[in-house]
């Protein structure tokens, strides 16, 4: 298949008009209780989030909408739209991803107009839905001749990248570690593009209690750089 890279490209852009520079997803806790200090300790816990909870949530629900759409189906978008929103404890992270999903599903329909996002923003408009940005992704890759492979690692090391960038911020690292650490998590991306084409919608929502409890404690910091 050949693949039009630009709209991957734009899409995922650091420049990107995504909202998520705004979200750390529970980093920030670890960050103020030293569990991340540096370069190292948050690449081990960036690694963690990438096997456990970005694989069977985020990156599952992508794959398996990605696949909807590619078959000519809409109706499980919306099915994973909710079981999204209900497997996600920390209120900060669910309103976190349903600002972003909404910001997304607006601009990408600008963009890159299809049948599906069109469908998708429509429930989220009238509040069938709550709006994930992996959805959105999932959507608008689906609509392109994009191969799911392609689609998939891209959506995976666009969400890792998002969180280098707020750990450049947060912890400080310099924009050089961030980098090697991209490089280095590479190969495990994709194993894990391979681990989430062998998993089923039952596996959807297999979580890390440790990052979902500083995700539930995150709103209680008495300081704080990002919105969760």
């Amino acid at each position: 298949m050949m693949i039009n890279w630009m709209p991957l490209l734009q899409l995922s852009d650091s420049q990107f008009p995504s909202g998520a520079f705004s979200h750390s997803f529970g980093f920030e806790t670890y960050i103020q209780q030293d569990v991340i200090t540096d370069a190292e300790s948050f690449k081990k816990a960036l690694a963690a989030f990438l096997d456990r909870q970005l694989a069977f949530n985020d990156g599952l629900a992508f794959w398996l909408a990605y696949q909807e759409v590619k078959n000519g189906g809409v109706d499980l978008i919306l099915e994973l739209d909710h079981l999204l929103y209900a497997s996600t404890p920390a209120r900060e992270t669910r309103e976190g991803n349903q600002r972003v999903g909404k910001r997304l599903a607006k601009l990408c329909l600008d963009l890159y107009p299809s049948h599906p996002l069109e469908q998708y923003r429509k429930w989220l408009m009238e509040k069938e839905g709550y709006g994930h940005p992996a959805l959105v992704f999932a959507v608008v890759y689906g609509s392109m001749e994009v191969s799911g492979s392609a689609a998939l690692e891209t959506f995976l090391f666009t969400s890792l990248s998002s969180m280098v960038q707020n750990a450049v911020r947060g912890i400080p690292i310099g924009q050089t570690d961030g980098q090697k650490i991209l490089v280095a998590l590479q190969p495990h991306i994709q194993k894990t593009v391979r681990r989430i084409k062998e998993a089923s919608i039952e596996d959807l929502g297999a979580g890390s209690p440790g990052l979902e409890i500083a995700q539930m404690m995150h709103e209680r910091l008495h300081v704080r750089l990002f919105m969760s």
